[in-house]
């Protein structure tokens, strides 16, 4: 196996999506560097995004939409969850 040959590059990436994932990878005993090239590896290997991206169904699209405008929407407290 030959060693892999490392290169820095900067990409914009979401603050909050990054910071949650970070805690997770070192859960995980990874870096973002690691988590990073482990999709990308997955992605040459799987010829393409190594999961699927759907467009949700008009039934879930309509959950999303009230929810977003507040529709159908219960106040509920930590404690309802936990009865």
């Amino acid at each position: 196996m030959s060693a892999s040959i490392k290169e820095t590059t900067s990409i914009k990436l979401d603050k909050q999506a990054k910071d949650s994932a970070k805690l997770i990878f070192k859960a995980l005993g990874m870096t973002m560097g690691d988590a990073v090239n482990l999709f990308l590896h997955q992605v040459n290997l799987q010829q393409g995004i190594p999961f699927d991206i759907k467009l949700p169904n008009a039934t879930t699209q309509q959950v999303i939409d009230d929810a977003r405008h507040g529709v159908n929407i219960d106040d509920f407290s930590l404690d309802d969850l936990k009865s």
